[in-house]
């Protein structure tokens, strides 16, 4: 990937959380004591985040375009919808992208809202990695040792030939089958940070969380 390649995050929003029972995206974060007012949100924390190694931030909602429009805009991100967002979280992967590809942008960082920002330095690993690849290399994820063996997440950072692919799929697609697909374009980049596979569904996850108990692992990239 050219040292020029201009860099947007995307992060993915437009879930119902429906069996969180409240939008995932306005959970506080970083963890505060009870009773204590938030300092952020896992949208806004990861908004933050990308900003650092970004050019802008995109946010593609759904149905709670209007709830998120506040904290988007409060930390200079942009919201775009996805008109349907119940044909699934691929729909609005491919809203995201054509968005960064009208932009001028060659890459993105892709994030779901769902789960607490990873540390600083895997986002900044996986672009230096990313950045300093040659051209067969479309896509970097990061990779952590769950029990010994190598697990998969999330930020995923994805070159215009990865997009490109994304885009010529059905709404309906999987990224991981696309990914998989083009395994020899993957530079799987090894980082120590459990966050990259937490998966917060429920309430109890959240609270596991806040207790930095452990987080359930989802392999998904």
């Amino acid at each position: 990937m050219p040292q020029t390649a201009g860099i947007c995050g995307v992060i993915l929003a437009a879930g119902e959380s429906t069996r969180m029972g409240r939008d995932k995206a306005l959970l506080p974060w970083p963890p505060v004591a009870e009773g204590a007012p938030a300092a952020n949100t896992f949208l806004g924390a990861m908004i933050d985040l990308l900003q650092q190694m970004s050019d802008l931030v995109v946010i593609v909602a759904g149905h709670n375009a209007v709830t998120l429009e506040g904290v988007t805009d409060a930390h200079g991100a942009f919201l775009i919808v996805n008109p349907d967002p119940d044909r699934g979280q691929f729909s609005s992967i491919q809203v995201g992208l054509r968005e960064v590809l009208n932009r001028g942008r060659d890459a993105a960082f892709l994030a779901p809202v769902d789960r607490p920002p990873v540390l600083p330095g895997t986002v900044q690993a996986l672009r230096t990695a990313f950045m300093n690849s040659d051209t067969e290399i479309w896509a970097a994820v990061p990779e952590v040792s769950v029990e010994g063996a190598a697990v998969h997440g999330h930020p995923i950072l994805i070159g215009r030939e990865m997009m490109e692919q994304f885009l010529r799929a059905p709404a309906t697609a999987v990224a991981r089958d696309i990914l998989h697909q083009h395994a020899q374009h993957i530079l799987y980049v090894p980082v120590v940070d459990a966050r990259v596979v937490a998966n917060i569904d429920t309430a109890e996850d959240f609270q596991r969380l806040l207790r930095s108990e452990t987080i359930p692992a989802e392999t998904t990239f």
